[in-house]
């Protein structure tokens, strides 16, 4: 090849002339995904405001049609950048294609995550927010998507669960949850009387917190321990504040039953020793 009589400047214009193409390309792929997002944020602010569907239910739609939207992009950029460089965007749709059906045989677990991503999201099984038990996890539902489902665990673990995965879920947001409270007294102390004592500090807590809104009611001997008789105390409470309120009914309970003098018990142990040189002693 002859570099001499090779037209350089040519090069460098046409190599000049689809840098530029390709800058303003992706300049306008980042502006149209910025408005785009901002758009639907919009949309879905209007909806809350209207009350037609819930905090959980939009912010899952939301993040789905987010993401649909950026799948779209993507490819539209993807189709931009073949007619540049001269190809057919029949070649690259006829290329996934046969690429698709190449591995479509080995992505049957993508396929699967797919189905059931979309069942979940329309039979509504959880949504963004909500607490849920899925096998032997469980926390609160970050995002729900068409292949993987994200949940935060109370400990602050983000677990990524492939959705052919999820076979059972268990939502405890659905409804209110029930708020139980064991308490444990002296064998010596009076049944009845440790039962009102408990049922007044019940009822002034119901008094006070609005995210009780059934109970709390004593009902009655749970069990009999080695050293103390169990009465069970029973509420139901807004979802995710059924542990707020049994923290306050053991604060109420212990402050009730210390000012009446009833004793919860607490293991004793007794040390003896003896004296190995003069047993008498």
């Amino acid at each position: 090849m002859n570099f001499e009589s090779f037209d350089w400047e040519a090069l460098l214009f046409s190599a000049g002339v689809i840098a530029a193409q390709i800058i303003g390309i992706l300049i306008a792929f980042a502006l149209v995904k910025a408005i785009g997002k901002k758009l639907i944020d919009r949309f879905f602010d209007k909806l809350l405001v209207k009350g037609d569907v819930t905090k959980g239910r939009a912010l899952t739609l939301q993040s789905l049609t987010e993401n649909v939207f950026s799948y779209v992009l993507i490819f539209i950029l993807v189709a931009t950048l073949f007619n540049i460089f001269g190809l057919s965007v029949a070649s690259l749709i006829a290329g996934a294609g046969i690429i698709g059906l190449a591995i479509g045989f080995g992505a049957q677990g993508l396929v699967s995550d797919v189905v059931t991503g979309f069942f979940l999201l329309l039979e509504k099984q959880l949504d963004v927010n909500d607490y849920v038990t899925v096998g032997s996890l469980d926390g609160i539902v970050e995002a729900v998507g068409l292949r993987t489902t994200q949940i935060r665990s109370f400990d602050g673990t983000l677990n990524y669960i492939p959705n052919r995965d999820i076979t059972t879920v268990s939502n405890h947001s659905r409804g209110n949850m029930r708020a139980l409270v064991d308490i444990g007294i002296s064998y010596d102390e009076n049944i009845d009387e440790a039962v009102s004592i408990i049922q007044t500090a019940c009822d002034q807590v119901a008094a006070k917190d609005s995210t009780i809104v059934e109970g709390p009611d004593v009902i009655g001997v749970q069990a009999f321990g080695a050293s103390d008789v169990t009465l069970r105390v029973i509420a139901k409470a807004q979802s995710g504040e059924q542990w707020a309120v049994e923290r306050q009914l053991r604060k109420a309970i212990k402050e009730a039953l210390d000012a009446k003098g009833i004793e919860i018990p607490f293991p004793h142990q007794v040390n003896i020793h003896k004296n190995i040189e003069n047993p008498k002693k």
